[in-house]
């Protein structure tokens, strides 16, 4: 009985989808022709491509890439370069690091300054410790070697790599510290 009813609804849908199908839609195709005939479409033309000039592919005159002379003279500038690093780094390797090498360099002050015997000396502060050093003394951890001190600070002079890669010498100055109460320097 069930299956009955169903088909009776199917059969009522179908008739009342056909009716529906040719009557009303003539109205509908007509209006969609005329205008599909009063539009004119707007389309610019396509330029024209421009003209390709292939240009030809010389390499006379080049150094080729994977020329074996090429690659000796790298090498050969390479060698070079490592002997110039050893020769500038061998011997501070080979001393003996002094006490203030173990501190970086910004956590190091230069609080005052003095002249014993006519020999200058400055007086440096890590971490809440006074130090002496004259010119010859090391401190910093990039070979810092004191070249010169004066009242108003020292200069060292640094071993550091550059962008490259290459160990150069680099001064540095460390100005000295001074305090609210006036002059640090002692006579």
């Amino acid at each position: 009985m069930a299956n009955r009813l169903h088909l009776g609804f199917a059969m009522a849908l179908l008739a009342l989808l056909s009716a529906c199908g040719g009557v009303g839609t003539q109205s509908v195709q007509d209006w969609i022709a005329e205008t599909q005939k009063s539009i004119k479409p707007n389309v610019k033309p396509v330029p024209e491509p421009k003209n390709f000039v292939p240009k030809a592919y010389t390499v006379t005159g080049m150094i080729d890439p994977f020329d074996n002379q090429k690659l000796l003279e790298a090498l050969r500038r390479s060698l070079e370069q490592d002997s110039a690093n050893v020769a500038l780094l061998a011997p501070e390797r080979a001393r003996r690091k002094e006490q203030l090498e173990d501190f970086p360099l910004d956590q190091i002050q230069m609080v005052g300054y003095l002249n014993q015997n006519s020999v200058p000396v400055a007086l440096v502060s890590v971490n809440k410790l006074l130090y002496q050093v004259k010119v010859g003394n090391y401190m910093g951890q990039n070979y810092g070697k004191i070249q010169s001190i004066t009242s108003s600070g020292l200069v060292l002079r640094e071993i550091v790599q550059d962008a490259s890669g290459e160990w150069i010498e680099k001064q540095t100055n460390v100005p000295l510290q001074e305090s609210a109460s006036g002059s640090s320097g002692i006579n």
